[in-house]
């Protein structure tokens, strides 16, 4: 070997011997290295060690703290309190639970997201879409049915009166 390491650039590479980050020239040199030095070896274990149990230790999985009961009830309760289909006493407990989780508060913020872009998607599809098909199938009933007996005529123009006054109670009240 050409190049010797000593000590103190041995210990200054290890961290990065360790994780292979060297090139191999480098990472051959302190190689020899560890295996002639009991010193850097020991030192070269522990940190190879560390590591390995760094390693375990991050591939567990770490409970989260705002994972709680109360959030798995505020999960199953948030589409309910959007829509406002819960109590009072359950509003205030989803409330609640939103202030204080960081989970919540991001669920509960995403679901508004969703909300309001699904309403705006909805609003521009209604304003694109302007065709009135109620003149084209009230002119086909008349050739149809209004002009074979006068009780049909009669019958089917209720029934046109009725589906037209049940459509526009239906169009005020939802939009």
């Amino acid at each position: 070997m050409q190049h010797q390491l000593s000590c103190e650039q041995v210990s200054a590479l290890l961290s990065f011997y360790v994780e292979n980050k060297l090139s191999p020239k480098l990472s051959k040199c302190i190689w020899e290295h560890i295996q002639n030095c009991p010193v850097c070896k020991q030192k070269y274990l522990e940190l190879a060690n560390m590591l390995h149990k760094f390693i375990e230790i991050e591939a567990e999985e770490i409970e989260n703290p705002y994972v709680t009961k109360q959030y798995e009830d505020f999960k199953l309760n948030l589409s309910a309190y959007v829509d406002n289909e819960l109590d009072d006493l359950e509003n205030i407990k989803i409330k609640k639970i939103a202030i204080s989780n960081p989970l919540a508060r991001r669920d509960l913020e995403n679901i508004y997201s969703y909300k309001r872009l699904l309403h705006s998607a909805f609003e521009k599809t209604k304003n694109e879409f302007k065709a009135d098909f109620s003149k084209p199938v009230l002119n086909q009933l008349h050739h149809e049915i209004f002009d074979k007996k006068p009780v049909l005529k009669f019958a089917a123009t209720f029934a046109a009166l009725i589906t037209i006054a049940v459509s526009g109670i239906i169009y005020i009240l939802y939009f």
